[in-house]
């Protein structure tokens, strides 16, 4: 029977989903692109607000959903990276020619899907939060469709996540063959004292699918070609929100099922960690766009990440969070700059590095931004990534998981190099270079003043991320109401 505290917690889905509707029928009735921004803005400032009231009563459960510690977490960085991805779309959708509003439609219906696939506990609602998240960023990735690297982006994400939807599923089929359970926390109990090979085979066939969703290497060829190709304020969303939904599920089964916690599976891991940080930053090394390297750098990022889930214990929670939060805030200011940049003019992204040699002497403010990112990026002190590459460093040293630690360790390195090309490529200057420039007004803008705001957080949780780390200790708890699943 559903409570008042279950309509509290299932209230910022429901605001999302009511947004999805309203600008639905405003596109129906009379197209106005300023006005489907400001709704689409202020239903998602709504439901941030109803989140945070909605964490005051978790832990909740219905059903299908919990919505405890890691749903409500998953659930602000997921509102928060929309958000900003709506306030950056009003400016990259000015210039374009074509309908824009339905852009905002999806990307509500987007996030909706990233509430549902945070907070899920039942087979039937991982998969329908998962394809409500993903099959309207087929349609956002090629929404420039008159690029054909938009269109090609769309189309490679819309053959390769079927592919890993169809893992996905073959592996939940077996899962319910061999224990005849949909919810999690019972099918994990069954599965814990009966695993069989159909159970283990499920379990695997599941990683390998949510490992697609993350781009963890060998599942990362399609991510800088779709990175590359797709409109800057989607992919934003693909590389923030998407990942974040994806990985808190990740997180909530690794951390709390019994039957996740198996020496094969944190080996298979681990493997999987070691080869993203390595491989991520190696091929970054040979790029010369700035958005591939973005998305070769994420690949690496969430091969850090994946530490957190070898470990299993101790910190994994709250070093996953504290990372989490710096990779999102970071990720969104430097995608925010490419988006800036590229919205003055139509055609394709602003990508190629060249644009941006000597964006400094033209845009220092927005020069600024970009360095902050980098930096943070690459785990430089004084920047956000730093507490975050030092909490999964100490992890992996409490956890005594040297050969990640050294993984980490080369990994930062190599890292340091392209970073460090992509900040020298700001101050240099050579004439008769291609270039391109963002508005002269963009910091009076909305979304100029979002790229700056974040470009700040990302400054203040390094010099003082006692709030990030408060918020992220609260992932220490037990979900499902005090008992683990399984």
């Amino acid at each position: 029977m559903l409570t008042n505290p279950h309509f509290v917690a299932l209230l910022p889905l429901v605001l999302v989903a009511a947004t999805a509707i309203t600008v639905m029928l405003g596109i129906a009735w009379r197209r106005a692109h300023a006005a489907t921004v400001a709704v689409t803005v202020l239903g998602l400032l709504l439901a941030l607000v109803a989140q945070g009231v909605a964490w005051q009563l978790a832990p909740v459960d219905t059903p299908l959903l919990a919505f405890d510690d890691l749903a409500m977490m998953g659930g602000m960085l997921i509102l928060g990276s929309t958000l900003v991805c709506a306030i950056l779309a009003h400016a990259y959708l000015e210039v374009f020619e074509g309908a824009r509003e339905e852009f905002y439609l999806l990307l509500l219906c987007a996030a909706a899907g990233g509430l549902v696939l945070a907070a899920s506990r039942h087979m039937a609602s991982l998969f329908f939060g998962l394809e409500l998240l993903s099959m309207p960023l087929y349609g956002m990735l090629a929404y420039s469709f008159r690029e054909r690297r938009s269109l090609e982006a769309g189309i490679k994400y819309l053959i390769l996540s079927a592919a890993a939807s169809a893992f996905l599923l073959f592996g939940m089929a077996l899962l319910y063959a061999q224990t005849g359970e949909l919810r999690l926390d019972e099918l994990m109990t069954v599965l814990t004292e009966t695993s069989g090979v159909w159970g283990l085979a499920g379990i695997a066939l599941m990683v390998v699918g949510l490992g697609f969703k993350l781009s963890v290497v060998p599942f990362h060829l399609w991510t800088p070609d779709v990175y590359e190709g797709g409109p800057g304020p989607a992919t934003t969303f693909l590389a923030t929100a998407s990942k974040v939904a994806v990985f808190f599920l990740l997180l909530r089964l690794v951390l709390y099922v019994p039957a996740f916690q198996g020496e094969w599976l944190r080996t298979l891991l681990a493997i999987l960690a070691l080869l993203s940080m390595v491989i991520g930053n190696l091929l970054a090394l040979t790029q010369s766009n700035i958005k591939r390297i973005l998305g070769y750098s994420s690949i690496a990022h969430f091969g850090y990440l994946l530490v957190a889930l070898v470990v299993g214990d101790g910190l994994a929670a709250e070093t996953g969070g504290v990372y989490l939060i710096t990779y999102v805030l970071t990720t969104l200011a430097a995608f925010g700059v490419v988006t800036l940049v590229s919205s003055s003019t139509s055609g394709e992204d602003a990508a190629a590095l060249h644009y941006y040699r000597g964006l400094f002497w033209r845009r220092p403010y927005l020069t600024a931004v970009l360095t902050i990112s980098m930096l943070s990026l690459a785990g430089i002190p004084a920047t956000a990534g730093f507490i975050g590459k030092f909490y999964i460093i100490a992890l992996g040293v409490e956890a005594q998981r040297w050969w990640l630690v050294g993984g980490i360790i080369l990994g930062s390195a190599i890292g340091l190099y392209y970073y460090l090309r992509v900040m020298v490529t700001l101050f240099m200057l050579e004439p008769g270079m291609q270039r391109r420039d963002a508005p002269h007004d963009w910091g009076t803008r909305a979304g100029g003043l979002v790229v700056l705001a974040v470009a700040f957080l990302v400054i203040l949780l390094g010099l003082y991320p006692a709030p990030m780390i408060e918020l992220a200790e609260l992932l220490g708890g037990t979900p499902l109401g005090g008992t683990p699943l399984g």
